[in-house]
């Protein structure tokens, strides 16, 4: 018997009119992830 474990592997970059940016990611078992980084939390890098 065998485990299936996801493999996220990066599905594209986006950036919303807000400036929020929006990666994606993707599974070869068809799963996929969203995760957002919102532009007014936290301070930028220098």
């Amino acid at each position: 018997m065998s485990t299936h474990v996801h493999v996220r592997v990066s599905d594209g970059l986006a950036v919303t009119e807000t400036g929020d940016l929006v990666e994606g990611y993707r599974c070869g078992c068809g799963a996929t992830w969203t995760r957002i980084h919102r532009a007014d939390e936290g301070q930028p890098e220098r």
